[in-house]
């Protein structure tokens, strides 16, 4: 008797993987296109901009989802869980809703993203992102950059090594917990630094702000001061803790939960066997 796999990922092919790719680096180039010209900063931010940016990511999800249909990646199971954990999360994150760092959303995507893999992962967590911002009145300039951290979050939990089981998946996934706390946090600095002038902050000398025409590396040492000031200890690191705690102490039985939806989803309610 051949019992099905335990972790049925939802499988990348070739046009997947160029997709997501490039929406990858489109995504980081519209967070550090202002280090790269010079850029004179606005109260406006990314405002004027931002419904362009959106318009932008629908087209690329609609293209992934679209891809992994075709290479037979996703069918109507994966698109109904896809639903499912989207409605979760947009649930989720109103319980947090970002007070004090805790963000009640980024643990399912990681949990998420590792079952079910990077595609899954990166469209479950623009899906989230948006449907949470419209349950809690969030949408704004920064939507478009939260889809698209949120969705390297999921892709990247997809990426992690497969091979790893047992206790030592859980250090593993708190571990990338605490790393993508960090960086989303960072990212999302990012995107509206170049536009604030006259930074300063309590008990250090010397603005913070973006120069327009300095160097790439001396305007990345001003936002590396300004994000360690202003988010890492406090919001940052809030939502580190939150997504220990909750891989911690829930992360098992998800996990549990989620790969028995898959198996079910791929083989139905019964184990497939070959008799020899």
């Amino acid at each position: 008797m051949t019992w099905g796999r335990a972790d049925q990922a939802v499988k990348v092919g070739p046009r997947s993987a160029i997709v997501l790719g490039l929406a990858s680096l489109a995504g980081l180039m519209m967070f550090v296109w202002p280090l790269l010209v010079r850029v004179e900063p606005q109260s406006m931010q990314h405002g004027p901009d931002a419904p362009f940016i959106f318009i932008g990511i629908l087209p690329i999800l609609i293209v992934v989802v679209l891809a992994e249909l075709s290479e037979g990646g996703m069918d109507s199971k994966a698109l109904a869980m896809l639903g499912v954990l989207s409605a979760v999360n947009a649930a989720l994150r109103p319980l947090g809703a970002g007070t004090a760092g805790i963000e009640t959303v980024f643990f399912m995507l990681v949990l998420a993203g590792r079952v079910f893999g990077a595609g899954f992962g990166f469209v479950l967590g623009c899906t989230s992102l948006f449907a949470s911002a419209l349950l809690t009145a969030g949408v704004g300039p920064w939507l478009p950059f939260q889809m698209l951290c949120s969705a390297w979050i999921g892709m990247g939990a997809g990426l992690l090594p497969r091979r790893v089981t047992g206790k030592a998946e859980i250090a593993m996934l708190v571990g990338y917990g605490i790393f993508v706390a960090y960086v989303f946090g960072f990212l999302m600095n990012l995107w509206f630094w170049p536009f604030i002038t006259n930074a300063e902050v309590p008990y250090h000398e010397g603005h913070i702000s973006y120069v327009p025409g300095d160097s790439v590396w001396e305007n990345l040492h001003r936002f590396a001061v300004f994000t360690l000031l202003t988010s890492t200890a406090g919001w940052d690191t809030g939502r580190a803790i939150t997504n220990t705690v909750a891989i911690l102490v829930i992360g098992p039985a998800v996990l549990a939960t989620l790969r028995r939806a898959s198996r079910k989803a791929s083989y139905g309610t019964l184990p497939t066997f070959d008799i020899r």
